[in-house]
């Protein structure tokens, strides 16, 4: 059975909005002042490695899609990306152009874990995340934790929010600090 692992960069305030500076956030592209080191490059490759899929918003998808497909590295990170099966919650995507993709909705999600043995990675997606938290879908949080305050933006954790976790993994590369996080019961 498979797990439903959401994976955010994230700052000191919770902001996981436009760490790359390719959306229209004036405070965009935060992630790239700071290095997250040979620690931080494997574990974002083990943890696409160890997954079977990726699920996806429409906002994310769009950004993915328009970059992955034409890109090459020595690691396989692009070859994976392009290869693996895509979910896509979205209810206005109707025809998605990278190979491998499917567009579900939020009601679909459950059954992915019936579907796949490894982890269902959800990267960004902020407004995804939301939703599946609100559902209790989330096994596990991967959040690289990054030494900035931005005071304004989308937030990880909505306003109320209420959720335990357990800590699974601390590991600390270069600037940033990468926790794993367990969704617990308590």
């Amino acid at each position: 059975m498979g797990k439903i692992v959401v994976t955010e960069f994230i700052t000191l305030d919770g902001v996981v909005e436009d760490p790359g500076g390719a959306e229209s956030f004036d405070r965009g592209g935060w992630a790239f002042r700071f290095q997250r080191g040979e620690e931080g490059d494997k574990f974002k490759l083990d943890e696409l490695v160890a997954a079977d899929a990726q699920l996806l918003g429409r906002v994310t998808y769009d950004g993915f899609a328009a970059a992955w497909p034409s890109r090459e590295d020595p690691m396989g990170f692009a070859d994976k990306m392009n290869s693996m099966p895509k979910y896509v919650v979205s209810s206005t995507l109707r025809d998605p152009e990278w190979a491998n993709t499917q567009v579900i909705s939020l009601d679909d999600v459950a059954s992915l874990r019936e579907r796949h043995d490894g982890d269902i990675l959800v990267a960004g997606s902020i407004s995804l995340v939301h939703g599946l938290l609100a559902r209790d879908l989330v096994d596990e949080l991967h959040l690289m934790i990054f030494p900035v305050v931005l005071g304004s933006g989308k937030r990880l954790f909505e306003e109320g929010a209420e959720l335990p976790f357990t800590t699974l993994d601390v590991k600390r590369s270069t600037d940033v600090t990468i926790l794993t996080l367990a969704r617990s019961t308590r």
